[in-house]
């Protein structure tokens, strides 16, 4: 059922994930100017996961079936309400709870 195309995926995602922290990191951060508010560390770290989940995620979809792709990306909601919780402190309130439940139950009545 899963094969290396399908972790490289999931790896992807979480990839992804993490990048997604880092930028939201860079929100936090005050910046002197326009310019480093896009070119700062948390920024440039950021797109550069972006860059490599997006590598990832092709060299993925050419060993396996395209309609896993975004069963697998979907968890990515997940990975990120997760991360948002441990790094940034944030509430898991019912309606995100809620959204999450929505996004596994689509995943599970697509695989049907």
């Amino acid at each position: 059922m899963f094969n290396q195309f399908m972790i490289v995926m999931f790896l992807s995602v979480v990839v992804a994930s993490l990048s997604q922290v880092l930028l939201k990191k860079s929100t936090f951060c005050g910046h002197a100017s326009f310019v480093r508010e896009y070119l700062n560390p948390y920024v440039i770290g950021g797109y550069a996961l972006l860059m490599l989940s997006m590598l990832m995620t092709v060299y993925a979809y050419s060993g396996m079936e395209y309609k896993n792709g975004p069963l697998i990306e979907s968890f990515g909601n997940v990975i990120v309400l997760i991360l948002s919780y441990v790094f940034f402190k944030e509430r898991i309130s019912a309606r995100k709870l809620a959204g999450m439940f929505c996004i596994m139950a689509g995943v599970f009545v697509f695989y049907l």
